[in-house]
């Protein structure tokens, strides 16, 4: 009996000390990498392009740690789909101290998740005296994009064109990615879809690429669809200057973590494979 309850100790005491990883870092290859080695790399390079889970806690943290590490290596600028380019503006003068964070609540299209999520990094800019670019297109032209395609784009005034990327805008419908989307809504949106989401991607690359600076680091935060298989936002960057180094973040949720599943190498130059059952921010 001593035996039997000795080994159902040492089995228990077994299960229970093992190590439970919020994450962990893996190259292009599916090889297990460090923080460290991924930090080292990402200061070398003239762009980040850090691609998150919008609702994913862990992804939220290390994009402040990463920035606040790179920030001891490099000269930095910070930008991000979370902010649109019409809201430019006004995120400026919150960086200033112009208005408080009510102000730009009030003034400011923010996220729901931008007090949890990403005030820390602007905040981060802020005390730091760095610029953060918003990058995106405001959402009621993507809209129109979805609803009547690039075409719609042309009715514009000049004053809203300053907001998008210059037309016409280049679009490959062939891009993988780009196919996945339509296929994922089962033709549902048709050609249109994509399309909408090229326009933010181009939009995206359009004032990063505008607001970077010879001898600095920008970090763009965005979601990972926007830049996995080195598509998207990177695609839209290449096409304007072949010779950036680039370095792309992805993510993905699966059950083991020590484990990489095959199907998801290529996906970014680093992955962060994170537990499915982490809790998410909305």
């Amino acid at each position: 009996m001593r035996i039997l309850f000795l080994f159902f100790f040492l089995s228990t005491l077994t299960i229970f000390s093992q190590n439970k990883p919020a994450y962990k870092l893996y190259n292009a290859k599916g090889s297990k990498v460090s923080y460290k080695h991924m930090i080292q790399k990402m200061s070398k390079a003239d762009v980040v392009l850090f691609g998150e889970l919008h609702n994913n806690p862990i992804v939220h943290w290390l994009e402040y740690e990463t920035t606040v590490d790179l920030s001891k290596l490099r000269k930095l600028t910070l930008g991000a789909e979370m902010f649109e380019a019409d809201n430019q503006k006004v995120l400026n003068d919150y960086l200033i101290d112009s208005i408080n964070p009510k102000g730009l609540d009030t003034l400011a299209r923010l996220w729901n998740n931008y007090k949890t999520d990403y005030k820390p990094l602007v905040d981060f800019a802020k005390k730091n005296k760095l610029k953060f670019i918003a990058t995106n297109i405001p959402r009621k032209y993507a809209s129109k994009v979805y609803k009547y395609g690039f075409e719609t784009l042309d009715s514009l005034s000049v004053e809203e064109k300053l907001f998008i990327a210059p037309l016409p805008i280049k679009y490959d419908a062939s891009l993988p990615g780009y196919v996945k989307i339509k296929e994922m809504m089962g033709g549902h949106g048709g050609d249109n879809l994509p399309k909408a989401q090229a326009i933010k991607d181009a939009t995206m690359a359009y004032f990063l690429l505008k607001n970077r600076e010879n001898g600095k680091l920008f970090i763009h935060y965005n979601g990972s669809y926007h830049s996995d298989h080195y598509e998207g936002i990177n695609w839209y960057l290449k096409q304007e200057n072949k010779s950036l180094e680039i370095i792309t973040i992805g993510v993905i949720e699966q059950e083991n973590v020590k484990k990489f599943n095959k199907d998801s190498k290529g996906k970014a130059d680093f992955i962060i494979v994170i537990p499915s059952t982490m809790t998410k921010t909305y």
